[in-house]
């Protein structure tokens, strides 16, 4: 096919076959040819592919296409310019080292086109996704993962440079750059303990930005926000308590928010001995349909469980709506068995002991 196309283009120039003039003005020809793609191809993506996308509903349609442009037509050229130069006659040496030039210039202008891509799906696409869910670690990460992908593509760019493209030995300094990233890991173990506990909990999820939840330590708190680094927690007495992610990701939470938000609720109460049980389980039912905020379903329910010391012992269960009711709930439960037991006349006894002395004669005759 290239046989041909010279001896067209000979006949054509009117130029002897394999002479010098021949082979310049086919590479002239290549290099014009090579420019019409070019400026075709980039006539298409100005008035083709820029005008459709700009009317879809994706803001970043256009500016992918608008950074792909450039690219394309650059590449073009080169090639051109590429397959020019082997009809010039140069010699080995001399088209190796063009070579060389050319495939450099088109890898790092694909490399940089990679980067301004990835800046655009981080700063226009995954933005509008993130801002969907509750938690902030997503959008903490963007920029991070943003900054790992154009690292590994100008790291895939320099490795694609100097090993694939001019054949040199990079085993040195990828030995030169473990060791130093094993320092830099002691260096810095703690964060990237609490970098990967973050990830960890963003993609685990055992709790979200709101949710009730108890730590291993006994402290209950609702999530105030979920960081890169840290969870912070805003406790019952309005102080918010910090923990790093490492700490979180390997310790037990109790989560009273998910995955519902309902709750049961248990308090119990203590009547004397010889109160009359159905007596007392009616009065209790009658406290608990009362207030508002114990839910019907599930239904509550009293129940007898044990005989103490000093009283027999009832165990109240409530289902309430939210976790946030429920020192609200036993307040007002207690308030009203306070209030109902004295109409009632069920006794609630205090502890007491009976103590039997025990009178010998020796201590009767002293």
């Amino acid at each position: 096919m290239n046989d041909k196309a010279s001896l067209y283009l000979n006949n054509l120039l009117g130029t002897p076959a394999g002479s010098f003039e021949s082979r310049l003005a086919i590479s002239l020809a290549i290099m014009f040819l090579s420019i019409v793609i070019a400026t075709i191809a980039d006539f298409l993506f100005k008035r083709g592919f820029l005008y459709y996308t700009a009317k879809t509903k994706f803001e970043s349609g256009p500016l992918i296409v608008d950074a792909l442009r450039k690219p394309m037509y650059l590449t073009i050229i080169i090639n051109g310019m590429f397959f020019s130069l082997h009809y010039t006659g140069l010699t080995t040496i001399y088209m190796t080292i063009f070579d060389g030039i050319g495939l450099t210039l088109l890898c790092i202008i694909w490399m940089i086109t990679l980067i301004r891509i990835n800046k655009i799906l981080f700063d226009k696409v995954f933005p509008h996704l993130t801002r969907k869910t509750e938690t902030r670690v997503d959008d903490e990460l963007l920029p991070l993962f943003k900054g790992i992908i154009n690292a590994a593509l100008v790291f895939i760019g320099a490795l694609t440079i100097l090993n694939v493209i001019w054949n040199i030995n990079v085993t040195p300094l990828f030995a030169s750059a473990g060791i130093a990233s094993i320092a830099v890991a002691f260096a810095a173990q703690d964060s990237i303990a609490q970098f990967f506990g973050g990830i960890s909990i963003y993609f685990d999820q055992p709790f979200i930005k709101g949710d009730r939840i108890e730590l291993e330590s006994g402290e209950i708190g609702i999530v105030h926000e979920v960081g890169i680094r840290t969870t912070r927690i805003m406790n019952l007495y309005n102080n918010m308590i910090i923990i790093p992610n490492s700490i979180i990701a390997n310790s037990k939470i109790i989560n009273y928010t998910s995955p519902q938000s309902i709750m049961m609720v248990k308090t119990t109460v203590g009547v004397a001995y010889g109160s009359d049980v159905e007596k007392v389980k009616k009065v209790l039912y009658a406290i608990i349909r009362d207030i508002d905020l114990v839910l019907d379903d599930p239904a509550a329910a009293v129940r007898l469980e044990n005989y103490g010391d000093s009283s027999l012992n009832f165990g109240i269960y409530m289902w309430i709506k939210s976790p946030s009711d429920k020192m609200k709930l036993i307040d007002t439960v207690n308030s009203q068995i306070s209030e109902e037991f004295k109409k009632e006349s069920i006794e609630i006894p205090f502890p007491t002991r009976t103590l039997y002395i025990k009178r010998t004669e020796e201590n009767m005759t002293n």
